[in-house]
Formats: C-alpha cells, sequence, structure tokens
C-alpha cells in the first residue's frame, strides 16, 4: 500500500504542477480550478489515499461500481460527483452518495432526480452535460443536450425542487466541428456559461478537460478538471 500512495502522491503532484502551470500562463490564480479525480474502476483503497492526499473532490461514471465504494468510503470528508450518462432506474441510487450530477441532459432526469431529492431531503447540484457534437436530434454521442436546448433545460432544473443549477459540463466531441479542437470547444463552453449566467447568475461552475486536455480547459477558463488515469494510471486491461 505504501508503494501505491507514493505512486498516487507522485502523479497527483505532477497533476497539480500541470494545472497550476496552466493557470500562470493564462493568468489565472490556481485556487480558481477545482480537481475532480475521477476514480472510476480503481478501488475504495484508492480513494482513501487520495483523501489522505488531501483530495476532497471525486467523481463516478457507473452507480453499480460507485454506490458501494461511496458507502465504504462514507467517512471520508469527500465531495462526489457523477459524471456519467445516468439511467432514470439508478437516480435513486446516484442521489444517496452524489453531490452533484454533472451529466443532466434531458427533461425526464430532471423530473427524475428532483424526486429523488426531495424524497431523501437533500439538495442536489445539477451540471447540465453540453454537447458540442449535437446534430439535428439535439443530442451528442455521448450523451449531452445540444446547445439550443441549454436555456429550456436550465429553466427545469432552477425551477425543480431539490435541485440546485449549478452551471454547465463537457466532453471534448470526437466527431463534427470541434473534433481535435479541444481549445475551441472549451471556449464555446464558456461562451456559453457566460449566456446561461444572464439568466441564472449563481450557474458559475464550467466543468471541462481531462487527463488529456486540462491545459486547454484551464485555458478556455473551466473551473473544474476531472482527471483520472494522470493521477490513478491506466489500469490493466482497460486500455
Amino acid at each position: 500500500m505504501t508503494d501505491r500512495k507514493d505512486e498516487i502522491a507522485a502523479n497527483l503532484a505532477k497533476v497539480e504542477r500541470r494545472i497550476a502551470d496552466a493557470c500562470a500562463a493564462a493568468g489565472r490564480a490556481r485556487d480558481e480550478v477545482t480537481l475532480i479525480v475521477v476514480t472510476k474502476t480503481y478501488p475504495a483503497s484508492d480513494v482513501r489515499i487520495l483523501a489522505e492526499l488531501g483530495v476532497r473532490h471525486v467523481a463516478e461514471n457507473r452507480d453499480q461500481d460507485a454506490a458501494p465504494k461511496a458507502e465504504a468510503c462514507s467517512d471520508l470528508p469527500l465531495t462526489w460527483h457523477f459524471v456519467g450518462q445516468l439511467q432514470t432506474n439508478k437516480v435513486r441510487s446516484v442521489v444517496g452518495y452524489a453531490d452533484f450530477v454533472q451529466s443532466v441532459d434531458r427533461s425526464k432526469l430532471v423530473t427524475a432526480l428532483s424526486k429523488e431529492a426531495v424524497r431523501a431531503g437533500r439538495e442536489l447540484g445539477c451540471l447540465l452535460q453540453v454537447a458540442l457534437d449535437a446534430g439535428v436530434s439535439g443530442r451528442g454521442e455521448r450523451g449531452g443536450v445540444g446547445p439550443g436546448g441549454i436555456g429550456e433545460l436550465a429553466g427545469l432544473v432552477a425551477e425543480a425542487p431539490g435541485l440546485r443549477l449549478d452551471g454547465l459540463m463537457t466532453v471534448a466531441p470526437l466527431t463534427g466541428e470541434y473534433a481535435g479542437r479541444e481549445l475551441e470547444a472549451f471556449e464555446r463552453l464558456m461562451d456559453l456559461s457566460t449566456d446561461l449566467r444572464r439568466g441564472h447568475p449563481a450557474a458559475t461552475m464550467v466543468s471541462a478537460g481531462m487527463s488529456t486536455d486540462l491545459e486547454q480547459a484551464v485555458t478556455a477558463g473551466a473551473t473544474h478538471v476531472r482527471v483520472g488515469s494522470a493521477v490513478l494510471g491506466v489500469r490493466p486491461g482497460l486500455g
């Protein structure tokens, strides 16, 4: 376990330097950017190590993995983010441990989240997942609502009991006009965030950037970056 802690600590230090350097280059303060470590596929023991090393925000994308892990780590001072595509039949479970759902992308999900948040007596932070590759369907390959649907969905979240509209999230698209243009994609998200805040000034979170493109996200103005493999390594057999 000592070797694993040393490995994670070294990786975490490298990622922290990358964020700090990107902030300096962009003229931003380091504390403007929150690191969320994506712990999907990694065991609860790694989550405990992260907490020991000072990490306070972790993310998961599959409820069947996240729920038992969150329960096993319920004694830790962590904020849990759910970042994966969320089916309504998993909402009750997710609301039990998640502090934020970053993948809100349709009205049916808003209704389900609101119902369960009220039932649990919780206020759940919500980010709208924006699909910058959305075509005529208005949805992206990996979920998300197209830019044209943000206003209506934001209104639904803002009015829903038990939910709090906190901002926007995106994943750099693999197809469409922004494929391979991460900085431009994240700049587009920032423009959409500016538009959103005109009607919802408290929705200031902008979650963008992962292990390979966190610098571009920081440059564009993201407030949160979601980093997994650069901190925890690539698990065998996962590619």
